[in-house]
């Protein structure tokens, strides 16, 4: 499986607008900054739209009074949470099914 890490996502994105390294990480250092600082202050629910790429949900999840630990096999109470998710858009899931 190929890793791809937040400095080839800066490379590439500076290859394709023709800009320098430099700012091209701080803007995309802003730029998911500013998804998780929205994500992580949503009150419950945020949804996240970017047009030809996808969409960014925040849910919340009930609480689960009855989970088994699997090791202990101890009945254990589970808080509802948040968690996240992400739907593609019409254009990547098209790109997806090409190959």
């Amino acid at each position: 499986m190929k890793k791809v890490i937040k400095k080839d996502v800066v490379a590439q994105t500076a290859a394709r607008v023709n800009e320098n390294v430099l700012l091209t990480g701080k803007v995309v250092d802003g730029v998911f900054g500013v998804l998780r600082d929205i994500m992580s202050n949503a009150d419950p629910d945020v949804r996240i739209e970017i047009r030809n790429f996808g969409v960014f949900e925040v849910k919340k999840t009930k609480p689960k009074p009855k989970a088994r630990n699997p090791k202990t096999n101890e009945i254990i109470y589970v808080p509802a949470r948040r968690k996240t998710h992400f739907k593609p858009g019409k254009l990547l899931k098209e790109a997806l099914k090409k190959l």
